[in-house]
């Protein structure tokens, strides 16, 4: 026998778009549009009445508060949806809420003669429907910072932390760094992100967090208690410089295993620059991004550490790097700040 096929509501206020989406699933095999929704009421009915495994629901929906309505859905009836955006910068600041809210991940609105975003709108529907094992929560009301410093004898500045992470990476970041103290070390992150998001994610986290967050910069210095986000698009973060002395370096460059920023190019720059003086996090995404890099900061005698599967939403770049030996431990997500500043703080 054949296996269930993925079931699929359209939610979108555009009759166009939602054509143009059902065409596109409809194609997949692997893929059943069950229904169409164009305002919450009817998302609402048609998820009693289908019971789909997925939902793609349009970001921005004139006459329509979409965040209220994923925020319902997240707490009364958590299940897998990707967000639908426009490229813009309100649609990305809508979307990273929408992504804190529990969302899956996020694409852009197809076109039909956009055979990348075609292929990309059908593979993240069926990543999100094989996710429905580890259901998620809808966020509650922001925290407000903790201001608290790193106990004596922890972490120095010329210690650095580097981060990579993918699909689901947005709740992941927001719990770790979360988690960070205001005088935290330095720390890099190459989140996979579409360009017009970082800048909009890096001040969000900005505001939930203790230390300073910010989009990274070329030449940006990098200093205690402050945290950079790659900017998404047409470079890679690099580190350079030596301990205590390090700066943010953007290289336009190739692709890297499909992607740019790439987490291994991240790893690898500070392999190179800092070696064992440094502590690499692989979280949550999908693909082998960061394997590699993670690998040379282990050899290098860094600390590396993975998510663990249960608490990734997607176990693709944890998984591929633990297979490699690449991982020194495996850490569930909410303990993993606090392992780390524990082996930063044994490692004098």
């Amino acid at each position: 026998m054949s296996a269930a096929r993925t079931r699929v509501l359209i939610v979108d206020d555009s009759a166009t778009m939602r054509q143009i989406i059902r065409e596109i699933l409809s194609n997949d095999p692997q893929l059943e549009v069950v229904g169409e929704a164009c305002d919450p009421h009817q998302a609402r009915e048609a998820i009693k009445s289908l019971d789909p495994d997925v939902i793609t629901l349009d970001v921005e929906m004139p006459g329509m508060n979409g965040l209220d309505f994923l925020e319902r859905l997240m707490r009364l009836r958590p299940m897998p949806v990707v967000m639908v955006s426009t490229l813009t910068s309100r649609g990305a600041e809508t979307t990273i809420r929408a992504l804190e809210l529990g969302a899956f991940d996020c694409v852009a609105k197809p076109r039909l003669n956009d055979l990348d975003s075609i292929s990309h709108l059908g593979q993240m529907v069926k990543l999100a429907a094989a996710s429905r094992a580890r259901p998620r929560m809808a966020a509650s009301a922001s925290p407000a910072p903790v201001r608290r410093p790193v106990p004596a004898g922890g972490p120095q500045s010329n210690r650095l932390i580097a981060i990579g992470s993918s699909t689901g990476g947005v709740e992941a970041l927001i719990t770790l760094i979360g988690a960070f103290p205001e005088n935290c070390p330095p720390t890099v992150i190459t989140q996979h992100m579409p360009a017009l998001f970082t800048k909009p994610f890096s001040a969000r986290l900005d505001r939930l967090c203790a230390p300073k967050v910010c989009e990274a910069w070329h030449g940006a210095p990098i200093e205690q208690g402050c945290v950079y986000v790659a900017p998404g698009g047409k470079a890679h973060l690099t580190v350079r410089g030596k301990p205590g002395a390090l700066r943010c370096h953007l290289v336009e460059t190739d692709l890297v295993n499909g992607h740019r920023p790439s987490v291994d190019v991240l790893f690898h720059s500070v392999a190179q620059a800092v070696g064992g003086r440094s502590a690499g996090v692989i979280l949550t995404g999908m693909g082998r991004d960061g394997a590699l890099g993670l690998a040379a900061m282990r050899k290098e005698g860094a600390i590396t550490l993975g998510q663990t599967e249960e608490t990734c939403i997607v176990y693709g770049m944890p998984k591929a790097a633990y297979e490699i030996g690449a991982v020194e431990k495996q850490v569930p997500l909410h303990n993993m700040a606090a392992e780390l500043f524990a082996a930063l703080g044994d490692k004098r």
